[in-house]
């Protein structure tokens, strides 16, 4: 099974890809390794990536994806061609869509980029959902709201999801 965990900045998708991944007995890799360093350089000085930044990204995503029988990628995979793009290479990727409000995730990013120093700041949200793109009714995948379920929550949702599409 190869699953992408997607959504804006500050949606959890690390930490809930990991855990996702744990419980399926997959792989998992953080999309933020994907990138180049000038990529993380721009997102540090809270600079949007162009797709000219993220084609490139997308694919070293996608190839990773497809490289095992069962992986997980937390990917922000925010566009549907950005999607289409993971699924060149992953054809069966399912994709569990974390969201919640900017206002509630604003709040998380700025709490994190203070506890962690993580490169991604409240800056990228309002470019990250101005390109937003929901799941199209033609794409597998599971919309969680994360505004009040936490980490373990998450991932016994994205289960259910997962086991119905298996």
């Amino acid at each position: 099974m190869h699953v992408v965990v997607m959504g804006v900045t500050g949606c959890g998708k690390s930490t809930v890809g990991g855990l996702l991944a744990a419980s399926l007995g997959a792989e998992f890799a953080d999309g933020d390794g994907f990138h180049s360093e000038e990529a993380v350089a721009k997102m540090a000085g809270n600079i949007p990536l162009t797709d000219a930044d993220r084609w490139p990204w997308l694919a070293r995503v996608g190839a990773w994806l497809a490289g095992d029988d069962k992986r997980v990628v937390a990917c922000s995979a925010l566009k549907r061609a950005y999607r289409d793009a993971i699924r060149e290479h992953a054809p069966d990727v399912v994709f569990v869509h974390l969201n919640a409000p900017q206002d509630v995730l604003e709040a998380r990013v700025a709490k994190r980029a203070r506890l962690t120093g993580h490169f991604a700041g409240p800056g990228l949200l309002d470019s990250q959902f101005a390109i937003l793109e929901a799941l199209a009714f033609d794409e597998r995948g599971v919309v969680i709201d994360v505004t009040e379920v936490g980490p373990d929550e998450a991932v016994a949702l994205a289960r259910e999801a997962l086991d119905k599409e298996i």
